[in-house]
C-alpha cells in the first residue's frame, strides 16, 4: 500500500510539473503582439477658380492648359503641407496665395478694376476646430490679401479691417506691400475699358459673366477644416463696392461639426442668402451630406431669385462637393494620393 501511494504521489508531482510547463508555454505563446500602427486620417484639398461664362468654345487649347496649370500648381502647393502633416490653414494660405500671383485669376495680381481704374482688394479665411477668422477688404497696396486675412485673425482681436487701417496693419505685421501698379494686368485694362464704353442700364457687368473669385477648402490629418477666399470683384464696381468673399457666413465658413464652404459668384445674392453658413447648416443640423447640401443652396435656392455662381464644400470625414448654376467653374481637388484633379466646364 505503502509503494502504491508512493507512485500516485510522484505521478501527480509529474503531472503538476508537465501542466505547469505547459502552462508556461502557453503564456509564452500569447504575449500580445505590438500595438496596430494607427490609422492614417484622410487629407483633402478643394479649390476654385471662379465660376461664371466659362465655354470651351470660347477657349483655346493653350489658354485651357494654362489654368489647369495653374489650378494644377496650387493644388499641390497645399497638398505638400497636408502630406507631411501640416495644418489645413496653412494648406489654405499656400494654396491661395499662388492663385493670387497667378495674373490668370481675379485675385492678386491680374485683378480686375474698379470704375476708377484701381484694384480693390478682398480676402477671407477661417478656421473650423475655434471658427476663428480673419478678413481684410478694399486693400491695394497688399501682395497676398489672404495672408493679411489671417494676420487679421491671429494677431488682432479684431475679425475684418478695411481700407487704409487694414493696409496699415498689414504694413506693421510685416507683409508684402507693393505698388499698386503690381496688379495691373493688360487684360483686365482692356476689359474694364470695354465695359466703360458699353451702356448700361444699371450697375450690372456687361457681356460675358465671370466672377473670378478663387478658394479653397482644406481637411488635415488632425481632422481640422479651414477655408478662404480671395478676390478682385467685379468689373467697374463702384463707390467701394465690396462683395461676399471677405465677409464670413456669406463667401467664407469653417466649421469642423459641419464643413468648410468657399463660394464664388455674384456676391449681392451670396451675401443676402448667407449661402456659405447656409450650407453648413444644413449640414449639422438637417444631417445632409455635402453635396445635398451645397446642391440644395445653389442649384434651388440661389437659382431661384437669379444669383448664378457656385461653391466647393468640405466636410471632416473628406467628402466634398463643388456645385455651380453657371456655364463653367475652375475647380479641382486632391487627396491623400496625390493625384491632381482639375475641372473647368460641366463635365
Amino acid at each position: 500500500m505503502m509503494k502504491r501511494a508512493l507512485l500516485l504521489l510522484a505521478a501527480a508531482v509529474t503531472a503538476t510539473t508537465v501542466l505547469a510547463q505547459s502552462s508556461s508555454a502557453t503564456i509564452t505563446m500569447q504575449v500580445p503582439n505590438a500595438p496596430a500602427a494607427k490609422a492614417t486620417r484622410p487629407i483633402m484639398l478643394v479649390i476654385h477658380g471662379g465660376a461664371g461664362t466659362i465655354l470651351k468654345a470660347n477657349m483655346t487649347d493653350e489658354q485651357e492648359k494654362q489654368y489647369r496649370d495653374g489650378l494644377t500648381q496650387a493644388l499641390r502647393a497645399g497638398h505638400a503641407i497636408l502630406a507631411r502633416g501640416g495644418t489645413s490653414l496653412d494648406a489654405v494660405e499656400a494654396t491661395i496665395r499662388v492663385l493670387e500671383d497667378n495674373p490668370l485669376f481675379n485675385a492678386g495680381k491680374g485683378a480686375v478694376f474698379t470704375h476708377e481704374g484701381r484694384n480693390e482688394l478682398d480676402a477671407s479665411i477661417m478656421e473650423g476646430k475655434t471658427r476663428k477668422a480673419g478678413s481684410v477688404a478694399g486693400v491695394t497696396i497688399i501682395r497676398n490679401p489672404i495672408s493679411a486675412a489671417r494676420a487679421v485673425m491671429e494677431k488682432s482681436p479684431h475679425v475684418m479691417m478695411v481700407g487704409r487701417g487694414a493696409e496699415l496693419f498689414a504694413t506693421k505685421m510685416g507683409l508684402e506691400i507693393v505698388d499698386p501698379s503690381y496688379f495691373w494686368t493688360e487684360r483686365r485694362w482692356k476689359s474694364l475699358q470695354q465695359e466703360l464704353t458699353t451702356p448700361q442700364a444699371s450697375l450690372e457687368p456687361a457681356g460675358d459673366k465671370k466672377f473670378g473669385t478663387v478658394g479653397a477648402v482644406a481637411l488635415d490629418r488632425d481632422g481640422n477644416l479651414a477655408a478662404g477666399t480671395s478676390t478682385g470683384g467685379m468689373t467697374n464696381k463702384q463707390f467701394g463696392r465690396v462683395g461676399d468673399a471677405p465677409i464670413i457666413g456669406a463667401g467664407t465658413f469653417a466649421e469642423n461639426e459641419s464643413c468648410a464652404v468657399s463660394a464664388t459668384g455674384h456676391g449681392e445674392f451670396f451675401i443676402r442668402w448667407t449661402v456659405a453658413s447656409d450650407i453648413a447648416a444644413l449640414v449639422k443640423y438637417r444631417g445632409l451630406s455635402v453635396q445635398q447640401a451645397a446642391d440644395e443652396v445653389i442649384n434651388r435656392k440661389l437659382k431661384d431669385v437669379g444669383g448664378e455662381g457656385g461653391v466647393i464644400a468640405l466636410d471632416a470625414k473628406g467628402n466634398f462637393a463643388t456645385p455651380f448654376n453657371s456655364e463653367g467653374m475652375y475647380r479641382g481637388w486632391i487627396g491623400a494620393d496625390g493625384v491632381a484633379q482639375v475641372r473647368i466646364y460641366k463635365d
